[in-house]
């Protein structure tokens, strides 16, 4: 089963389940709030909707397709996979590159902050940002879990942790810029509540150019992380008072090589079989930004 969130013209987001596979039909649900959902409350109101794509799960107008959830706070864990380990000790440009190498086999994982109140989400469709004081911003294309406030696992959805990889290579400091700034998370389409967490998820990338064509394509698999979810979960919520509802980013296998970086007019799709397919223009950060904010910059 797959959970949606969607709004039709002003009226208030309602949520929405559609099976995995077959008919794109999205039935209305009564319940507004997406953990008592996923933990099984799920009266319906007798509406459904035809989705136009069984995998985007895009609606016909009136409605509009929104991220599955408005995480309270989104969390990203790092250096997860080998590859990315690998990556982060080529890119380092300063004598720092053994936190790469150290903290993949640690106890404690690398976690950082993504995100609060969805200030710097987006769901499918919307466009996600890239740094002007940046000349390498890559997608990460990640499985995205659902928590409870005790880290237990509720569901999961697709997840993009796009990133300035130059700022982060630059200094491993420089993290927090690197990974925070406008419209630098996308969710979505769907949360599904698979029916066990052993199996593994396979994750597909495609970036393709304004024009249509395809710039970079990779896969990977969570098969392949050094971590295990419920590991990464424990570890977010040790003596953090994490809100039900957080999403936590589980890291990439997914590394673009040098000459591959998001710039406008892109578009990033990533698929997940059975959650489905999130895809999302690429625009400028600083177009971005809400309105009442100036788009200037200090410097």
């Amino acid at each position: 089963m797959r959970v949606v969130r969607f709004r039709k013209g002003s009226e208030t987001p309602r949520l929405g389940i559609a099976e995995p596979d077959g008919p794109a039909t999205v039935l209305e649900l009564e319940q507004l709030d997406v953990p008592a959902v996923l933990r099984g409350e799920r009266g319906v109101t007798g509406r459904t909707i035809e989705a136009l794509d069984v995998e985007t799960l895009e609606l016909p107008p009136p409605y509009e397709l929104l991220a599955p959830l408005v995480p309270p706070e989104t969390w990203a864990a790092g250096v997860t996979y080998e590859r990315s380990r690998d990556a982060r000790v080529d890119e380092s440009r300063v004598e720092a590159r053994d936190v790469y190498s150290l903290v993949y086999d640690a106890d404690r994982p690398e976690l950082f902050l993504k995100d609060a109140a969805g200030r710097r989400t987006v769901g499918p469709g919307g466009t996600v940002g890239v740094r002007s004081d940046a000349s390498w911003t890559v997608p990460e294309p990640e499985l995205a879990l659902v928590l409870d406030e005790n880290g237990a696992l509720l569901g999961a959805t697709i997840g993009n942790d796009v990133t300035a990889r130059d700022v982060e290579g630059a200094n491993p400091l420089y993290l927090p810029q690197a990974k925070l700034f406008a419209a630098a998370c996308a969710l979505g389409p769907a949360i599904v509540i698979p029916e066990g967490w052993s199996q593994p998820f396979e994750i597909e990338l495609r970036l393709l150019s304004s024009e249509g064509e395809t710039i970079y394509e990779a896969k990977t698999s969570t098969a392949s992380m050094h971590r295990s979810f419920e590991e990464l979960a424990s570890w977010v919520v040790r003596e953090n008072p994490v809100p039900a509802g957080s999403v936590l980013l589980t890291g990439t296998g997914v590394v673009p090589p040098d000459e591959v970086a998001l710039a406008p007019g892109q578009q990033v799709e990533i698929r997940i079989p059975g959650i489905g397919k999130l895809v999302n223009p690429v625009g400028a950060a600083a177009d971005l930004l809400p309105a009442e904010r100036s788009k200037t910059h200090v410097g």
